[in-house]
């Protein structure tokens, strides 16, 4: 199926820190847009085209009648990011690591596609990825 026009990706997640969850990631490089934040909600900025709503528990329960996954025992969803090489992939990771987030694993490498995954600070499962350019068609 070809892609005829790009669509914008919005993630919400449920967090029980907001400012707690805006530090984590502030470190590992991502930017917030203010125009989308404040006590209780932030869209934390992916890239033009991908974002991460990150809201507080009780914000997030506007949006649904469901209960929030508990993120400490389930897993709700597997949020993998790309990166630009190896060693960003491990600068990330490591970097999540260093502020409070946990290891999944072992680092996964299967020579074209390297990758690693951790837990951030509500137990949300993220993987980083690189693959090597000159195996990927489009």
């Amino acid at each position: 199926m070809a892609v005829t026009n790009s669509r914008k990706l919005f993630v919400n997640l449920a967090v029980r820190d907001l400012k707690r969850t805006v530090d984590f990631f502030t470190r590992l490089g991502f930017a917030f847009n203010p125009q989308f934040t404040d006590e209780k909600a932030t869209c934390m900025i992916v890239s033009e085209e991908a974002f991460f709503m990150l809201m507080t528990e009780d914000r997030f329960k506007d949006f649904t009648a469901r209960e929030i996954c508990d993120t400490r025992t389930h897993l709700e969803g597997l949020f993998a990011l790309s990166a630009c090489s190896r060693a960003e992939v491990d600068q990330l990771v490591n970097t999540a690591i260093e502020h409070g987030g946990r290891a999944i694993g072992e680092p996964k490498d299967h020579g074209f596609m390297y990758y690693r995954a951790f837990y951030d600070l509500d137990g949300h499962h993220w993987e980083v990825v690189f693959m090597e350019p000159n195996h990927v068609q489009s």
